[in-house]
């Protein structure tokens, strides 16, 4: 069992006093975290939290614990950030984790702008979704992350969030290929391709629920870890999929009306970043505006309309 992990998800509970909101910002699902809970009871023997259907309390074994805890979790991340910061000064890798939506194009734009501004550093970059991310930050085991939002977890730090407004990728032969710009209400009992849930939890849920805002509640909702997969189910015209502009053979890209979506992206770390972690933050934050079109938060780009064929009404 990793104790101070285990500690450091006893300390948010014991902020929080609802599992629920803590999961929420641990960025897990709840009933890992009541696992854990029940795991690092089980190592110190003791009752932590006392638990009904109305509310948590701590215990009094719980109250004890607490100080001890933060003691704990605070000499441990004071080392880890020695030993990483030791590990910077000599030239070490720095280990980032992407997302695996983000594109081909736009991860080599981000790596080569990183190596040509820190050409010394080396990189090691994996593909995570956002939990895992988190997770990972959280442990040690990335120094920095780029991930998708909503995301509360104690302990990181979030750099500029940057907004991106998907549109639909269709099938080139699916009868709104024709139209310049699609509602979401018009892609009414269509299936829908996103992320896994247990991959990107607050993206998926904000995506369904402005779907529903909009007028679009799926036939059905598949869960595709690759974009592979995904391409396959839109070629096939089992389903669409969101994403930025890009169109493989056999599809078409179109924009949403109104942009009605919002994914929102930035930079994460734990702890106090370190240079080459702010560097990598400076970075991501020019590349992903100039090469990915993303936009700063809460900006909308403007309505594309034309009009619909057959119809005449406005798209």
């Amino acid at each position: 069992m990793d104790l101070i992990r285990h500690l450091s998800q006893f300390l948010v509970l014991a902020e929080e006093l609802h599992f629920g909101n803590a999961a929420a910002r641990l960025g897990l699902a709840q009933p890992p975290l009541s696992q854990r809970i029940k795991r690092l009871e089980d190592e110190l023997g003791v009752k932590l939290f006392e638990r009904s259907s109305r509310r948590v309390t701590l215990t009094p074994a719980g109250r004890l614990l607490v100080p001890e805890a933060q003691d704990l979790v605070a000499r441990v991340e004071r080392l880890r950030n020695l030993m990483t910061g030791s590990a910077h000064e000599d030239g070490t890798t720095v280990r980032i984790g992407f997302p695996s939506d983000l594109g081909g194009t736009v991860l080599a734009a981000l790596i080569a702008a990183y190596r040509a501004r820190l050409p010394e550093v080396r990189l090691s970059p994996a593909e995570m979704g956002t939990a895992a991310q988190v997770a990972a930050l959280l442990e040690g085991e990335l120094d920095v992350g780029l991930l998708r939002h909503p995301v509360a977890a104690a302990g990181l730090g979030f750099g500029a969030i940057l907004t991106q407004h998907p549109g639909v990728l269709l099938a080139e032969d699916d009868e709104l290929a024709a139209w310049a710009t699609v509602h979401l209400a018009d892609l009414a009992g269509r299936a829908l391709v996103l992320s896994p849930r247990e991959a990107e939890p607050g993206l998926y849920d904000e995506t369904l629920a402005g779907c529903r805002r909009n007028g679009f509640v799926p036939a059905d909702v598949i869960a595709a870890g690759t974009a592979e997969f995904t391409l396959g189910l839109v070629l096939s015209g089992t389903a669409v999929a969101f994403g930025p502009p890009a169109a493989p053979p056999g599809t078409v890209w179109r924009p949403l009306a109104g942009a009605p979506l919002a994914w929102r992206l930035s930079t994460a770390w734990r702890g106090e970043p370190a240079p080459q972690v702010e560097d990598f933050a400076a970075v991501a934050l020019r590349v992903l505006r100039e090469d990915a079109g993303l936009v700063a938060e809460g900006s909308v780009p403007a309505l594309r309309v034309a009009p619909r064929p057959a119809t005449g009404f406005l798209a």
